[in-house]
């Protein structure tokens, strides 16, 4: 029974919340966004453990493989595009990882920040199972790494337009490289607003990320820590 509301209460909310972006098409009512937020304010107020709400919830969580693999369809269909761009794709995707992992040492060394929690947030920006391993063989702390790479998510979900905007971003390939490894599954799925390339380059981005992240995190770690 529980896992039925679970699962029901789910779908319920963020189709109402897809509804709402449909006719208010806002960063800020990002279906995912605006679904999670409810969600947790729920299960807050209602006093529901997660372990009650995630014995319905496993099971969308089981869905989440079948979705990146579906992702591969609108790569199939633009395939001559990544064929003619696999340098510009590669390489924007090494120099991604490559300044998200400086960016981020960095700025926690100047803010002198535990090395636990600095090698916690490395791999923020590589897809979630991906990056809890990372995160565990470097020893950093896996759910917190988790976090995390949420936040990355949605701030790249809520502020990638914006930055396109404001840097006058108009080419698929660059918004999909910069979303994808940055942004990874959450930041991927926005780029359904702009196109199918768009959203070709992202998955295929996003997966290329997490392969250069488990090679190039530790790495960076050995070398520099």
């Amino acid at each position: 029974m529980q896992a039925s509301v679970s699962i029901i209460s789910t779908v319920i909310i963020f189709l109402l919340m897809r509804k709402l972006y449909t006719r208010y098409p806002s960063p800020l009512l990002m279906p995912i966004l605006t679904s999670s937020i409810i969600i947790i304010s729920g299960l807050l107020l209602l006093n529901i453990p997660f372990d009650t709400y995630m014995k319905g919830g496993r099971y969308l969580q089981h869905l989440l493989g079948p979705a990146v693999v579906a992702l591969a369809y609108p790569l199939y269909n633009q395939w001559d595009k990544v064929v003619k761009y696999k340098y510009t794709i590669l390489s924007g995707i090494v120099i991604a990882m490559v300044s998200g992992l400086l960016s981020v040492y960095s700025l926690l060394v100047v803010f002198k920040i535990d090395k636990e929690y600095i090698l916690t947030a490395l791999p923020k920006s590589i897809t979630t199972p991906v990056a809890m391993h990372v995160s565990e063989t470097i020893g950093g702390i896996p759910p917190l790494t988790a976090v995390l790479v949420l936040i990355a998510g949605f701030t790249g979900a809520l502020l990638g337009s914006v930055v396109f905007t404001l840097g006058k971003i108009e080419s698929p390939i660059s918004r999909g490289i910069a979303m994808g490894s940055a942004s990874h599954g959450v930041g991927t799925a926005k780029l359904v607003d702009y196109g199918e390339l768009d959203l070709s380059i992202g998955s295929l981005s996003m997966g290329l990320s997490a392969v250069a992240g488990a090679i190039f995190c530790p790495l960076f770690v050995y070398l520099l820590m």
